[in-house]
């Protein structure tokens, strides 16, 4: 039985996706924060529970092969679980880890290809939301909270950021400080700032969003005058109101400030419109590899139309549109759709329409097309990128069953779910592709996918 503060000899067996090494001790699994796997240690406990312990590592005796200095001075904020690794061996654990998530979904054989990345592991996040709250002195402070924690810890100059961010974060905190604007306190649930919310394109323009508490503060102009004077890259500013007591960072409450409502950027060859609000991919370069793979798997041959599911700003429907007959998009956001037919406008390409409603609804998601379309329409292509929690099964057996989709390609950030799914899919009597994993947020546990489903549509 372990004991918090129990110093245990471990050799490192293995490493997580959240960046724990793994090892064993006394028939228990024990995860140890900051190891990697093939370190020799002594690590004490810290934390107990029935099937597992957690560590930290308090004597590093032999380092593992695959060690490296980290990249980082930050401590805590848990967002780099490779951290401490070489990139060539983070990206065989990502493999790994993608083989291991059919595995368990029972789709052993499964043929897995190796992670494509472009190979930057620093400043290719295109987002970031930075968390504001007191220091010690009760002054603005930014970063990322702590694992399952509000502890904040101080990353403004996270280097996987665009490099554009923490300049602009610091005279925001710098002003904020200088004219008393207080930080949002979560225990008091008082301050009016409470995230800085950053977009940037490959151009190097940037859209700002202030996430408070209220709209009305009267060193709003004096603000926008000096954000104006020293970072001309800032095109646009946006309010969001949140006065709730809620973990939810923006609400649907965005109030434009100054300059461009939108941030304007050029993915696969087509010009972008992005809204505060709408998703868009936080690594371009990889980006583009992804949704080049995926047109290359879906292998159209100019006449299908494609259903593009979960579309947010039209970015894989239009960057697919030349290849095939129509492009239907269907997205729950509102702005973002909107943001889609803009695009849409923008770029010329007239065999796009978009609608929103909810992707994750099957039937619903037909009707709302076949309204539109006439009843006898029917997809011959199916373009699948949910959010981590994957597809709901209805959609699924709706596109399998009802709709005898013959293809489907699916893009995923989330490899269990994504395993999970296409077990539905392969015992509905789809013929899976290999799975195509690329690393879109290096040094981090999160890896993207590509795989394609087809069948005969007989």
């Amino acid at each position: 039985m372990h004991r918090k503060n129990q110093i245990l000899r471990l050799k490192v067996e293995d490493l997580n996706n959240l960046g724990f090494g793994v090892a064993h001790a006394d028939g228990k699994t024990v995860f140890i924060a900051d190891a990697v796997d093939g370190d020799e240690i002594d690590a004490r406990i810290i934390n107990v529970q029935k099937n597992y312990s957690v560590a930290r590592v308090e004597t590093l005796h032999t380092p593992s092969p695959h060690r490296e200095n980290s990249f980082c001075s930050v401590r805590g904020c848990g967002g780099c679980a490779y951290r401490a690794v070489t990139y060539a061996h983070e990206l065989t654990r990502k493999e790994n880890n993608v083989r291991f998530a059919f595995r368990k979904a029972g789709l052993a054989d499964a043929r897995i290809m190796p992670v494509t990345s472009t190979g930057v592991t620093h400043g290719y996040r295109n987002k970031a939301q930075y968390a504001v709250a007191p220091d010690k002195k009760g002054m603005c402070a930014a970063g990322f909270y702590a694992p399952k924690s509000h502890r904040l810890c101080d990353a403004a100059d996270c280097p996987l950021q665009n490099a554009a961010f923490p300049p602009i974060v610091k005279t925001v905190l710098a002003f904020c400080n200088e004219n008393g604007i207080a930080p949002y306190c979560e225990e008091t649930h008082s301050g009016l700032l409470r995230h800085i919310y950053l977009r940037a394109s490959v151009s190097g323009d940037v859209l700002l969003t202030l996430v408070v508490t209220h709209p009305d503060f009267k060193e709003q102009k004096a603000l926008l005058s000096l954000l104006n004077e020293k970072h001309p890259e800032i095109k646009g500013v946006y309010l969001n109101i949140n006065p709730e007591k809620t973990n939810v960072i923006c609400t649907n409450d965005y109030r434009h400030l100054r300059g461009d409502t939108h941030l304007y950027d050029t993915l696969c060859g087509v010009r972008l419109a992005i809204s505060p609000a709408s998703f868009y991919q936080v690594n371009h370069d990889a980006a583009e590899l992804l949704y080049s793979k995926a047109a290359a798997l879906a292998d159209f041959k100019g006449s299908e139309s494609i259903l593009d599911l979960y579309s947010g700003v039209g970015s894989i429907g239009l960057s697919m549109a030349k290849h095939v007959g129509e492009v239907i998009g269907v997205e729950i956001v509102s702005s973002a759709t909107e943001c889609a037919k803009e695009n849409a406008k923008i770029n010329g390409i007239q065999n796009a329409l978009f609608l929103c409603a909810d992707a994750g609804e099957g039937e619903a998601l037909l009707r709302a097309v076949r309204e539109r379309k006439g009843k006898s329409y029917r997809p011959d292509a199916v373009i699948l990128d949910p959010p981590r929690a994957g597809c709901a099964r209805e959609l699924l057996y709706t596109l399998a069953r009802e709709e005898n989709v013959p293809k489907i390609v699916y893009i995923s950030c989330n490899p269990d779910t994504l395993a999970r799914d296409a077990k539905i899919l392969t015992d509905e009597g789809y013929t899976m592709s290999a799975i195509y994993p690329f690393d879109l947020f290096p040094r981090t546990g999160h890896v993207e996918s590509v795989v394609c489903f087809t069948r005969d549509s007989n």
